[in-house]
């Protein structure tokens, strides 16, 4: 296959099946399960202030996603149409990103398969064209895999500052992998052969982190009193606390915990509040201190019930099935997560086992890295198929290694069978 072709038949896969998916769901994308990150970016074109009202700077999210749709809202406007075509290319290019990783691992055949299995994920071909944060998450995980790969094998610093760099962006979209470039640091420096070099890249990778989630921290720190990349520590204890398994094996989702007694508003519902005639002010910083204490208060208290949940979100990461009812839906879509979503994981799982014998061990150890830590962060926080997802290319790259050697024994077979004959 050529590489022409091979492109091709990517970004048909990425592009056709989410278009016919916007095409069906339209409007609704604007409505239904819209992420909160959609406020923010509203708020930000209308008055110029990153928060839920104007005026009012708040850090109750990670900025990127917001962002990333606010320059669609104000270069074009807030319309269905806009946001799907967005993500469908956004799309289109992480699965390009994931041919080169598959290319690089195992050739253009296993660039190709990987990156079609990857961006054919049942979930994410309808997940990709909502209003979701997952879709920058993807993108900024696939091109974080082929750098890291490429700083592995090249050991260069300016590359490595560029790995930085896109780890810190993918930060700004997901705190939970505030902790990697540490992960990936290590990882382009081993082996430590020159020692001098290792310990630059090393440091390059770190500095180039820093340098794009500081301003962010900073702008924290000026705005609202705390440097931190997100306030929201209210998420991270509707994860930890005493009702929060009984919740999810019913399977509810973290947004059913019971709030703390006398705990105060948090800031959207301050904001709502506000909008309702009822103003109340909210200090984020004196919230996330308030949160953060009940959550050390929990792991200390509670271990035993700390170590119920990690498993528990072990498990709902890794389950090919849904485990959270309010993602159920009726009709094909229905259909699709009960029965073909499940079917495709198993299949890419076992395949992603065999494959992990065949790939060179660079990128396994890069793929078991990355997977490992996802793992970690769900330990610590909550698990399910949407945080699991944008690491799935990883898998599915595996899983390619895997069919494409399948293939060539097959084909081998049969050319000795003909001529026997």
């Amino acid at each position: 296959m050529s590489r022409r072709w091979a492109t091709a038949i990517v970004l048909a896969a990425a592009v056709v099946p989410r278009a016919a998916v916007l095409a069906a769901e339209r409007g609704a994308i604007l409505v239904e399960n819209v992420e909160k990150s959609d406020r923010f970016a509203r708020t930000l074109v209308a008055s110029g202030t990153f928060g839920f009202l104007p005026g009012r700077p708040s850090g109750y999210t990670q900025p990127l996603y917001a962002w990333f749709l606010a320059g669609l809202y104000q270069a074009f406007e807030r319309h269905w149409l806009v946001v799907g075509v967005a993500h469908i290319a956004v799309a289109a290019l992480t699965a390009l990103l994931v041919f080169e990783l598959g290319r690089r691992v195992g050739g253009v055949e296993v660039g190709a398969l990987g990156a079609v299995l990857a961006t054919a994920h049942p979930f994410l071909v309808w997940h990709d064209v909502h209003v979701n944060r997952e879709i920058l998450d993807q993108l900024a995980l696939a091109a974080v895999a082929l750098l890291a790969l490429l700083v592995a094998e090249r050991r260069g610093a300016l590359l490595a500052l560029g790995l930085g760099a896109t780890l810190g962006l993918a930060i700004l979209g997901n705190a939970r992998l505030a902790l990697l470039p540490l992960v990936l640091a290590v990882y382009v420096a081993v082996p430590l052969r020159p020692l001098r070099r290792s310990l630059v890249v090393a440091a390059a990778v770190l500095v180039g982190a820093a340098l794009v989630v500081s301003p962010w921290v900073l702008r924290n720190e000026l705005q609202l009193g705390c440097p931190t990349i997100t306030t929201d520590v209210r998420a991270l204890w509707k994860a930890n606390n005493l009702n929060t398994r009984d919740v999810l094996d019913r399977g509810g989702w973290i947004d059913d915990v019971p709030e703390p007694i006398g705990a105060p508003p948090w800031p959207e519902l301050a904001a709502d509040l506000t909008l309702a005639g009822k103003p109340t002010e909210v200090d984020e910083c004196a919230q996330a201190r308030y949160y953060r204490e009940l959550v050390l208060d929990f792991w200390r208290d509670y271990p035993r019930e700390k170590a119920r949940l990690a498993v528990q979100a072990t498990s709902m990461l890794w389950s090919p099935t849904f485990t959270v009812e309010g993602d159920d839906r009726g009709g094909a879509v229905g259909l699709a997560r009960a029965v073909v979503e499940p079917l495709f994981m198993v299949l890419v799982y076992a395949g992603a086992l065999v494959g992990a014998f065949l790939v060179p061990r660079r990128f396994l150890a890069l793929a078991l890295l990355l997977l490992a830590y996802n793992t970690l962060a769900a330990m610590a926080f909550a698990g399910t198929v949407r945080y699991r997802a944008p690491f799935d290319f990883l898998l599915a790259v595996l899983a390619a290694a895997a069919l494409v050697r399948g293939f060539g024994l097959a084909r081998a077979w049969r050319r000795r069978a003909l001529r026997r004959v």
